[in-house]
């Protein structure tokens, strides 16, 4: 669950985002910081105007900014095993469910 922004309610991802993170986890995974930082440049050029963007294409950008923040100061390559808060989702959407 992430926060509405313009609501300050908590958000379901939808399924759109959902792959979308999902796309953007396995592309970076085992890149570094600087690798992730020239993905999420290429993918905000790509995207153009966020605020006429589709959910998709947001949370692809959304995913591309944290993993970047995330290998900030890390010093190795991203790992979604290693990923807190890709774990976190993980064990909240199984306890939904089972």
């Amino acid at each position: 669950m992430t926060q509405d922004t313009a609501g300050n309610e908590p958000h379901e991802p939808t399924p759109e985002e959902r792959a979308a993170r999902d796309r953007v986890r396995r592309r970076a995974t085992g890149m570094t910081h600087h690798q992730t930082a020239d993905a999420l440049e290429a993918a905000e050029e790509a995207a153009g105007d966020l605020d006429t963007a589709d959910t998709g294409t947001r949370a692809e950008i959304a995913e591309w900014r944290r993993i970047t923040d995330v290998l900030f100061d890390h010093g190795g390559p991203y790992a979604p095993e290693t990923d807190a808060y890709v774990q976190g989702q993980l064990t909240a959407r199984k306890n939904r469910c089972g």
